[in-house]
């Protein structure tokens, strides 16, 4: 069984499943509304996959809430590590000391 894929997936699939439950509507109800797969909906209600920025919206529009409200107060560290974990200043300050103007 696939392990979660991240702490925001899984509290994005939490939000997801207590909107569902709140409106007594089935997971296969909501794929039908969202039309997004079944096996999707679970997998992004058990957190095990992200959703993207297209099928939050469709979800979020069956449910008839806001999809702001799905990521509201996430951060990136949410994520998982980042491949990069440097600041935009760090990431500016290298780019001048590169191209000789630092």
């Amino acid at each position: 069984m696939p392990g979660i894929h991240s702490s925001a997936a899984r509290i994005i699939g939490e939000r997801i499943r207590d909107a569902r439950r709140a409106l007594g509507i089935s997971m296969d109800d909501l794929s039908e509304l969202a039309e997004v797969s079944l096996t999707t909906i679970g997998k992004i209600e058990r957190g095990t996959q992200s959703p993207t920025a297209e099928t939050l919206v469709r979800i979020a529009s069956a449910l008839e809430i806001d999809a702001g409200s799905l990521i509201s107060g996430l951060q990136a560290k949410d994520f998982g590590e980042r491949e990069h974990a440097y600041t935009v200043k760090d990431f500016l300050r290298a780019r001048r000391e590169l191209s000789g103007r630092g």
